[in-house]
């Protein structure tokens, strides 16, 4: 998990989230297409093979919700 000091806008690379959250690229397609409230990449430019960034504050208050909703079941 990334440290407490990190800055509330600090992005990171796609295949970085991908080794945080033990997931492959194709996993990580498959979450965001199955749940629609995972954070939305950001891209770096317009051509289909431009590096995708997430939010890291977006992706923990994603998934402080889904353990919230877990503990709550």
């Amino acid at each position: 998990m990334h440290p407490v000091t990190t800055p509330a806008k600090a992005l990171i690379r796609q295949p970085a989230l991908c080794t945080w959250l033990d997931l492959s690229r194709s996993g990580l397609d498959k979450l965001r297409k199955k749940d629609p409230t995972f954070p939305k990449p950001i891209k770096d430019g317009e051509s289909r093979q431009a590096a995708a960034y997430y939010v890291v504050s977006e992706v923990n208050a994603w998934l402080r919700a889904k353990i919230e909703a877990r503990d709550a079941a």
